[in-house]
């Protein structure tokens, strides 16, 4: 009785087997157009959702803030970058933004002098314009903010 339940069983087995082969052999190009369709469609969901994530971008920036009402200028950041009396006078006449021909004036200097100062200016703060030199002074406590 065991060995006809287990020979009724494999045959079973068999049958199935064989009419799964004949399911897929008749429809292998259907069944290999279906599952190319799902690779592209997880692709096409995967990439959807890369597309259209929000960008953040995290910018940091330091605050300098003076613990006094009352500024101390910085003299060690001055001797370090070797900054004379003269340029540090027309850097705080660009910080109150004064064109060159009026810091001239005020200082009783021809424009070149003033140019002279200002381009070295530039190259001891490490700056191209006149915002970021007076911007970089303002970080470094070289003038009030």
């Amino acid at each position: 009785m065991l060995l006809y339940g287990v020979s009724l069983a494999g045959l079973l087995f068999l049958m199935r087997w064989l009419e799964f082969r004949l399911l897929v052999m008749s429809h292998a190009t259907e069944l290999y157009v279906a599952a190319i369709a799902v690779v592209f469609l997880v692709l096409g969901i995967w990439l959807a959702k890369q597309l259209t994530k929000p960008k953040t971008v995290l910018v940091e920036k330091t605050v300098y803030v003076s613990p006094s009402d009352e500024f101390i200028r910085n003299e060690k950041v001055l001797e370090e970058l070797g900054i004379s009396k003269r340029e540090l006078e027309v850097l705080e006449l660009i910080a109150l933004g004064l064109s060159n021909n009026e810091i001239a004036g005020r200082l009783f200097v021809s424009l070149n002098t003033v140019k002279t100062h200002s381009s070295k200016l530039f190259e001891k703060l490490d700056v191209n314009r006149r915002t970021q030199a007076v911007e970089a002074a303002k970080r470094l406590g070289i003038i009030p903010l």
